[in-house]
């Protein structure tokens, strides 16, 4: 007999800062809804790239599809990668 609901045993995630240190990826895919300019506007102002770093890497999205915009401690690329997100583009942070 299945148990109650109540008695059911619950997983649940717990976000810590244990990770936050290591190291970590921003990746951004190509859309086709941001212009390059919104694009390289993002990277100079949140990821503080250059004008020319900004360009290059919009070239590499649109070209390839994806790529890697900025390395760091994963605690300091979250808060970047969100920022991405809420101005529109399509970003991950992966380890």
């Amino acid at each position: 007999m299945p148990k109650p609901r109540w008695e059911e045993e619950e997983d649940i995630l717990v976000e810590d800062d244990l990770g936050s240190d290591l190291p970590a990826y921003i990746i951004v895919f190509n859309d086709e809804v941001n212009s390059f300019d919104w694009v390289i506007h993002c990277f100079m102002e949140i990821l503080k790239h250059t004008h020319e770093q900004a360009e290059q890497l919009s070239i590499i999205i649109h070209f390839k599809g994806k790529a890697t915009v900025k390395t760091g401690p994963k605690g300091e690329l979250l808060p970047l990668c969100e920022a991405l997100l809420d101005r529109g583009l399509s970003a991950v942070l992966e380890d």
